[in-house]
């Protein structure tokens, strides 16, 4: 892959499949609305960009033709990172919480955040603390932690698509469009009817995809 960051078009045609064989991760290829609830975190240089400049991908089967499934792919722009406010302002004197790249199996689920339906952690992730409010992200693997942080999948509003993150991410992933974010929670409906309420999130770097 080129230095530039990871384009639409490259995730459009991504084999993830191979990506996560690789890795040892679980690739859901069974059933309808089993959804594979992919990360992308584009920041090269760790400088804190306050933009939804990351990508949220959900692969799936979503119907059956001729005996085959048919595997469709929707690619939203998120951020997975905290915005500029909470990194100055960490909630935890720790520092920020900065989601750790890994693959995170049934750590979500389907319920109430802030009055509407988001996916709200459920069981432990790994974050890395970052506490010296220098406008970069700094990601340790010595101030790493393990628990449960409220580190949620949701949107930033519900009128608007945000421009900057600044307070509507404190470690979340977060939608910058809240048509997006329905897309995506119909999705997650149909995948709680199917196989329960539990959802996995796997989250990559850019450099990943190799």
């Amino acid at each position: 892959m080129v230095n530039e960051s990871v384009t639409r078009e490259v995730l459009e045609s991504y084999d993830f499949r191979k990506l996560f064989k690789s890795k040892g991760y679980v690739y859901f290829s069974n059933g309808l609305y089993n959804l594979n609830i992919i990360g992308i975190r584009t920041n090269k240089t760790n400088l804190v960009t306050n933009l939804f400049d990351d990508y949220l991908i959900v692969i799936y089967n979503s119907a059956i033709k001729n005996g085959d499934h048919v595997t469709s792919r929707r690619i939203y722009p998120i951020t997975t990172e905290p915005g500029l406010y909470y990194m100055n302002k960490p909630m935890n004197v720790k520092g920020a919480a900065i989601l750790v790249p890994n693959q995170y199996r049934g750590a979500y689920k389907m319920d109430y955040y802030k009055g509407y339906q988001a996916l709200v952690q459920k069981r432990p992730v790994k974050v890395y603390r970052d506490n010296n409010k220098d406008n970069v992200y700094d990601l340790n693997p010595e101030t790493t932690e393990e628990g449960m942080f409220g580190l949620n999948i949701h949107k930033s509003n519900d009128y608007k698509i945000a421009a900057k993150v600044n307070k509507w991410s404190a470690g979340c992933q977060v939608f910058s469009n809240p048509i997006d974010f329905k897309s995506f929670i119909t999705l997650c409906e149909k995948q709680k009817d199917n196989y329960g309420n539990s959802f996995t999130y796997t989250l990559l770097n850019e450099k990943d995809l190799v």
